[in-house]
């Protein structure tokens, strides 16, 4: 339940449209709702702006297709993380415009139209090489379902740093920027030194035996001697997407 719909009860209510019964009925299971193995947090679309989100690995396809059943009866839009195409196929049976993306086996969903075209602001999501996309595809697919406006840029890594410079404009443009980036990790510190608008760095377990699983990546990104860059954990693009829509839907930003 999210604030328009919830002040469209009340008002209905108050002006008895409805009867008191059936403002219960639809609030019966607000603020969460315990389903057993999972309680769902109905509230969080008031707190913070978008509904809860399903984390697929370490459930069955069970457990997770009903608790996608029951967030996308609220009307709210779905995102799904770590998800099996066979959970989506299981989830496309109720939700017919529910969609797989590939890459970064993220499952989505955004029951009105009309928002779909009202995405905001400029995150620009940056990958170092074509190994890193999955975790900035899952970045760019947060951001988008979220409700801003995403660009993304893929392999442009240290090896051939030219490739960097030639989306200068659209480094300028951002208004916050996701480098993904693992082995060295090192572009977070080169678009950090160029970018006025927020960094956010996301490590990848991309790499050979020394980069231990994106921990090199990890340590040279919060050792990075560009200012102000945020450092997310190995393979997080949800986190990097979820903070990039934050800062970008903050006024005057």
């Amino acid at each position: 339940m999210n604030q328009k719909t919830l002040e469209k009860l009340l008002n209905d209510l108050h002006k008895g449209k409805i009867r008191p019964e059936t403002a219960i009925k639809k609030l019966k299971n607000f603020p969460s709702q315990n389903l057993g193995f999972a309680n769902i947090d109905h509230h969080r679309t008031l707190r913070q702006g978008f509904p809860e989100v399903i984390y697929c690995e370490g459930k069955s396809d069970r457990e997770v297709v009903t608790i996608a059943r029951k967030l996308i009866a609220t009307g709210a839009p779905l995102l799904a993380t770590r998800a099996s195409k066979e959970q989506y196929l299981k989830i496309k049976k109720f939700a017919t415009t529910a969609v797989f993306h590939e890459k970064s086996r993220a499952i989505t969903m955004e029951p009105d139209e009309k928002e779909k075209q009202r995405k905001s602001g400029n995150v620009l999501v940056i990958s170092a090489g074509t190994s890193d996309i999955p975790v900035a595809e899952e970045a760019s697919v947060t951001a988008n379902v979220m409700g801003s406006k995403v660009k993304t840029i893929y392999d442009i890594g240290v090896a051939g740093i030219h490739r960097l410079f030639e989306h200068s404009q659209e480094i300028e443009n951002a208004r916050v920027i996701v480098v993904v980036a693992g082995m060295d990790g090192a572009l977070t510190s080169v678009v950090g030194g160029l970018a006025r608008c927020p960094t956010i760095a996301v490590p990848t377990s991309v790499g050979y035996g020394a980069s231990f699983g994106g921990l090199s990546a990890l340590l040279a990104m919060l050792n990075s001697c560009a200012a102000g860059v945020a450092v997310m954990n190995i393979d997080n693009g949800f986190g990097a997407g979820t903070l990039a829509h934050k800062i970008n839907s903050m006024e005057g930003v």
